[in-house]
């Protein structure tokens, strides 16, 4: 997994495109030489993997269909029970 996660929109697929290319060259220039880049063909949603920080670029209605930002919204109560049978004895 990573450390952290970056969310950002571009307008279009070629500036998705842009915008990751311009990232990875910049993690180049960090000592990062191999950076993954996933999805740039498609242009709906590129991802950059730089290790411990993922950075996933959207187009506007990518970012609202998939919505990344609403899993870390969720308050979690580490003692509940996975099932959702109420919580898990100490």
């Amino acid at each position: 997994m990573a450390d952290f996660m970056v969310v950002a929109t571009g307008t279009n697929s070629r500036q998705l495109a842009a915008m990751a290319d311009h990232l990875v060259e910049k993690l180049k220039t960090k000592g990062r030489a191999h950076v993954p880049v996933e999805g740039r063909s498609q242009g709906d949603w590129v991802l950059v993997d730089a290790g411990d920080v993922v950075v996933h670029l959207f187009r506007p209605d990518a970012r609202a269909h998939y919505a990344l930002e609403k899993m870390w919204q969720a308050d979690f109560d580490e003692t509940a029970d996975p099932r959702g049978k109420g919580a898990v004895p100490a």
